[in-house]
């Protein structure tokens, strides 16, 4: 960003030094967005903005674009736009960019997006004209020069408000770190504003990594946890998503409480919430103490319950 203009909240808050939270939010295969909005509404006493996606793992799901505006202005939480450049060439991705604008959107997350292959779609034609990084440069270009690759904005169009974040992979630190930090100081360079990260379980290989990220960026950071409803989530995660491995004695604890005998659901629900809340809890206040993230991005789709004890547990007080 070329100085120190602030458009929303989610980046007058990191610039702030505050500890900022933030949430996923994922709509499905529907043109109903009033569960979203549910969702939203639960989270935002916790919450600085939640991201909406964009086809998640390659999956056809209602449009981020609309997901987003319609989220935003029925729940009042602020919105991270998520932008994947997988279904777009540099016309479409621009126009969306615009859009956004228009409608009031004041964040973007731009994503190279899951390969179609892995999806409900594997027949459709990946399009990949730019990548993230890209991406992130043509937002900065349409916010700060008013101009699309080089093509000026009209004079009486209004100036784009946005911020644009991107994504990194903290997990490469257990093999490698080295074309993961230089893909992000790429992606510095082009003019990313904050980051959010993939989930990690493991926290000497988060501080390692977002000691790195710091050392070679001083990008605000805010680090991915995936906190999860059950014992089934937390196994398909650990089998079925790429480069992310649940702790086996994380895993096991869950197990045990898919095995025991509990009174009821609630009380089963709550033993669940329990140990989401001592694994991530003393993770995140440790990091936070060393000065390695600028807040935590909570991947807790369809789970707004874990917000308030999450929050208060890290001593953090609900926003009025």
């Amino acid at each position: 960003m070329s100085d120190d203009r602030v458009y929303s909240d989610l980046m007058r808050e990191l610039k702030q030094g505050n500890f900022v939270i933030t949430g996923e939010l994922e709509p499905e295969v529907t043109t109903d967005i009033d569960p979203t909005v549910k969702e939203a509404v639960a989270m935002k006493p916790y919450v600085t903005a939640a991201n909406v996606t964009d086809n998640p793992k390659a999956t056809v799901c209602l449009s981020s674009l609309a997901g987003s505006f319609l989220t935003q202005q029925k729940s009042g939480l602020e919105i991270v736009y998520q932008l994947t450049t997988r279904d777009m060439n540099r016309m479409a991705l621009g126009a969306a960019v615009l859009g956004a604008g228009s409608l009031g959107l004041k964040n973007i997350l731009a994503l190279t997006g899951d390969h179609h292959q892995t999806g409900n779609m594997p027949g459709a034609k990946p399009v990949y004209d730019y990548d993230s990084t890209h991406l992130i440069k043509l937002i900065r270009e349409m916010v700060d020069n008013r101009s699309i690759e080089g093509i000026k904005f009209d004079d009486e169009a209004p100036d784009l408000k946005l911020h644009v974040g991107g994504a990194a992979n903290p997990n490469t630190a257990m093999w490698g770190m080295g074309p993961e930090i230089m893909h992000i100081r790429r992606k510095a360079a082009a003019g990313v504003e904050f980051l959010q990260t993939q989930v990690v379980y493991d926290i000497e290989v988060a501080a390692q990594f977002l000691k790195e990220v710091k050392d070679k960026t001083n990008v605000p950071v805010l680090l991915g946890i995936f906190p999860m409803k059950g014992y089934g989530i937390a196994k398909g995660f650990d089998e079925f998503v790429p480069g992310v491995s649940v702790p086996k004695d994380l895993l096991s604890r869950f197990k045990e409480v898919k095995k025991g005998n509990w009174p009821n659901k609630k009380a089963k629900k709550d033993a669940y919430r329990k140990i989401n809340i001592e694994f991530f809890t003393p993770m995140l206040k440790e990091l936070k103490k060393r000065g390695l993230v600028a807040g935590c991005h909570i991947m807790a789709v369809h789970y707004p319950k874990i917000f308030p004890p999450l929050v208060e547990a890290l001593g953090l007080s609900p926003k009025e």
